[in-house]
């Protein structure tokens, strides 16, 4: 599946360019974290990477068919979709959809409701869940079919310290299982916790990417130092 290799990708929408054009190669282990002022393109770059974004221009290409990588990954959204079932069900449904019979599913979805703190919850609506909970829940779901590859756009956006450090938990077994991962945060103190490296977004293009030590010890570029800081970068 990897290495994935981007060539000069845009997206575009309605006239306006969100993202690039991006030059990338990314390889198959660790966390990547992508960190950038609002607006940046954060969102976008990973759903253009995943494929859930319209490529404008430029190319992704695989080391394997793109319905190939498709299918050996994941994606958790900023606000996840929580289908009107259990919560039992909704973590069991990606198996379902690909074939497993509903009691293997089900089976397999109890350990990881268990795994990530839902198994008290399972039998319960899922739309009725907490923030944090749903976050586990769509992560547990990601999770369930094994894949090689999960993106997450700000799996931590205004949850409390706990339900953070337990999803954190959560990313960093999946971690040393070998599912690499890449996501977006505003957090710099998740940034510093999850990252192996940084890949720094100003104005939909990479302006910096380093290893994560460095990045965030001796950032080359007076718009990483600022925005370390915590000033306003444009």
């Amino acid at each position: 599946m990897f290495p994935l290799t981007v060539a000069g990708a845009t997206s575009r929408r309605a006239g306006h360019q969100l993202v690039g054009p991006v030059d990338l190669t990314l390889g198959g282990e660790g966390v990547t974290v992508v960190i950038g002022p609002n607006g940046s393109g954060k969102t976008t770059l990973l759903r253009l990477l995943h494929g859930a974004a319209r490529l404008s221009s430029g190319r992704l290409d695989w080391a394997c068919s793109t319905e190939e990588a498709r299918r050996r990954q994941a994606f958790v959204f900023q606000q996840p979709v929580m289908m009107r079932r259990s919560v039992l069900d909704n973590i069991a449904y990606p198996l379902t959809v690909r074939g497993t019979k509903r009691a293997a599913a089900r089976a397999q979805a109890r350990v990881w409701g268990e795994r990530v703190g839902l198994g008290e919850m399972l039998d319960r609506a899922a739309p009725v869940l907490s923030g944090g909970e749903r976050q586990k829940l769509a992560i547990a779901r990601a999770l369930i079919a094994e894949p090689e590859l999960v993106f997450l756009d700000e799996p931590c956006a205004a949850l409390d310290g706990r339900a953070m450090r337990e999803i954190e938990e959560i990313l960093g077994a999946a971690r040393a299982n070998g599912t690499r991962l890449i996501l977006s945060t505003h957090d710099m103190g998740q940034a510093r916790r999850l990252a192996d490296e940084v890949v720094f977004l100003l104005k939909g293009r990479v302006h910096e990417r380093a290893p994560a030590d460095k990045f965030f010890n001796q950032p080359e570029t007076p718009q990483a130092r600022a925005f370390l800081r915590g000033d306003i970068v444009e």
